[in-house]
């Protein structure tokens, strides 16, 4: 039994019998209304801090300055990718426990793909579902937090809301609500998982086409070039052709608002501000935080992501997307004070990865740092095995966070796949790049404990979906196959380090943090804060957090 539920058992019966309720006990002020989590995709804590004096006064400088922050909150992963981060921030679980060991990976046994929230039995309400779509969470295995709340109180409602459908899924949970965009039309949508048809304030918020409104529109910098000094200048070398400087215009290209012009707004701040636009019509049509029993609210703005995968996290379009979430967080900030009250609610910001710096950037700073093809990587690897083992594709697949080999040609071949596991991860060591690596049966054993990364690389696999063999790239490298943009993925600080960031005076002291903590953390301190049990599978245990 946990404190929250002791607490309540204890003033239960101190009440039944006409007792005395402790002084401390009766002055703790009643739980938060509403919890708002926003997760900003891909935002590596340095960028919080490197622009701090370019924030505005009352966005994300109402946590820096007014909030507790963590300056020390990492994933204990090693895969550090976006469904698995979504899958944790609100289970409290790491990818071994919560199934969702990458965005996609193959069936162990077919080699078919799957797709992290992909459900056969589901599809979009009035759009369009192709194969692997995500539509549900049938694939996380582990309650959130909305699921234990909804289990303590029936009514209490729980709406996630995303640029990204993996994004809204994994936090709704299994018996949240999620809406995603739409890049076929703007739109915002759920699906049959969760309803058979759109409530009126999600069905008039999609009838008034808030995506048309940027069509032909600039993304312009907010502050002076000069602003930008301690950033990378416009039109790097590693660029995606075309369209790597702000102004940015959207829709050029189209007479009208089509497909093309709905799918690159995901790479703007545009798609965010319609995001928290929807969180706003959520708010009022679900009435979230107005009622007699707490709500959760779950943001993922999912534009970073995509501006930093495409220019890196140094870049000057990178600094001013910040700066311009910032800005989109200080208006929904004074909306929802004035919705649900000022101190009616509790604010989280974190992400779900950090983000490495191209390999150009940091070749250029004389960091060890390239490209590595993972084609190249998977043709070096059966090369090596065929001339050990004979002819045959003996690595089939990349799969989640390693590479599946092909067992049926080992159990043909009569070979132990131990054995081939070992010459493979011989192999990968001997490629370039390639820092450390792991066999299955060293993950399911546990035998490798205390080697390099072989913790977080724990973490990130599972036994019903397990890879044959799980690897990391030195630091500085980055496993892709084109020649541009940025990524992450591994369990080094650039990508594990997040933002761990809360606002609610009534109940958090404000203050710096330097206590080391894991994102697992989050979900028992929410469930503390909330009075009710932590998810079942949860590892964290609550935040070093004081009272007000």
């Amino acid at each position: 039994m946990n404190r929250p539920t002791l607490l309540r058992l204890t003033l239960a019966l101190l009440l039944s019998v006409g007792g005395a309720v402790p002084a401390s006990a009766a002055a703790a002020p009643p739980g938060p209304k509403l919890i708002v989590l926003l997760v900003v995709d891909g935002l590596p804590q340095r960028q919080v801090l490197d622009y701090r004096d370019q924030l505005a006064s009352d966005g994300l400088a109402r946590f820096l300055d007014r909030g507790a922050w963590f300056s020390q909150a990492h994933y204990g992963h090693s895969f550090t990718v976006t469904a698995p981060g979504h899958a944790t921030l609100l289970t409290g679980a790491t990818p071994s426990r919560t199934g969702i060991i990458g965005n996609d990976w193959r069936d162990p046994v077919t080699g078919a793909p799957q797709y992290c929230t992909a459900d056969a039995s589901a599809s979009y309400i009035g759009h369009k579902t192709q194969p692997l779509d995500g539509t549900s969470p049938k694939n996380l295995r582990v309650e959130t937090l909305g699921d234990v709340l909804k289990r303590a109180h029936p009514n209490a409602k729980v709406i996630a809301v995303a640029g990204k459908d993996r994004a809204a899924i994994l936090l709704a949970g299994k018996t949240g609500t999620a809406y995603l965009y739409m890049a076929s039309d703007g739109a915002f949508a759920s699906s049959s998982y969760y309803m058979a048809q759109h409530p009126r304030w999600v069905t008039d918020f999609n009838a008034r086409r808030q995506a048309d409104r940027f069509f032909n529109t600039e993304w312009q910098a907010l502050l002076p070039d000069a602003a930008y000094a301690r950033s990378l200048a416009d039109e790097q070398p590693w660029f995606p052709l075309g369209g790597g400087q702000l102004p940015m215009r959207f829709g050029a290209q189209d007479e009208a608002p089509g497909p093309r012009f709905y799918g690159a707004l995901l790479r703007s701040p545009f798609v965010d501000a319609m995001t928290l636009d929807f969180a706003r019509a959520a708010i009022t049509g679900e009435a979230l935080g107005q009622r007699q029993v707490p709500d959760i609210l779950a943001i993922s703005l999912s534009g970073h992501d995509y501006v930093n995968h495409s220019f890196g996290a140094e870049s000057r379009i990178s600094h001013d997307h910040l700066l311009q979430l910032d800005r989109l967080f200080q208006r929904f900030f004074r909306d929802l004070d004035a919705a649900v009250g000022p101190d009616n609610y509790i604010a989280v910001l974190s992400a779900d990865h950090g983000f490495m710096p191209a390999p150009e950037f940091s070749a250029a700073l004389g960091r060890d740092a390239s490209r590595l093809n993972p084609a190249l990587l998977l043709g070096l690897l059966n090369q090596g095995l065929q001339e050990r083992f004979g002819a045959g594709q003996w690595a089939r697949y990349f799969s989640g966070p390693g590479i599946l080999l092909n067992h049926a040609l080992i159990a043909q071949a009569k070979l132990d796949l131990n054995q081939v596991a070992e010459e493979a991860r011989r192999l990968l060591l001997a490629a370039p790049g390639v820092a450390v690596a792991y066999t299955r049966r060293e993950l399911e054993q546990g035998s490798r404990a205390g080697a390099p990364y072989f913790e977080p690389m724990r973490k990130s696999f599972s036994r019903d979906l397990p890879v044959d063999l799980a690897f990391v790239l030195k630091p500085w490298w980055m496993l892709g196959s084109g020649a541009s943009g940025s990524t992450h993925g591994s369990p080094y600080a650039t990508d594990t380090q997040v933002p761990m960031l809360l606002y609610g005076p009534r109940w958090i002291k404000p203050g710096r943090i330097d206590t080391p903590v894991e994102v697992v953390d989050l979900a028992p301190t929410l469930a503390q804060l909330l009075g009710v049990d932590a998810p079942a599978g949860a590892e964290g245990r609550p935040l070093p957090l004081a009272p007000p």
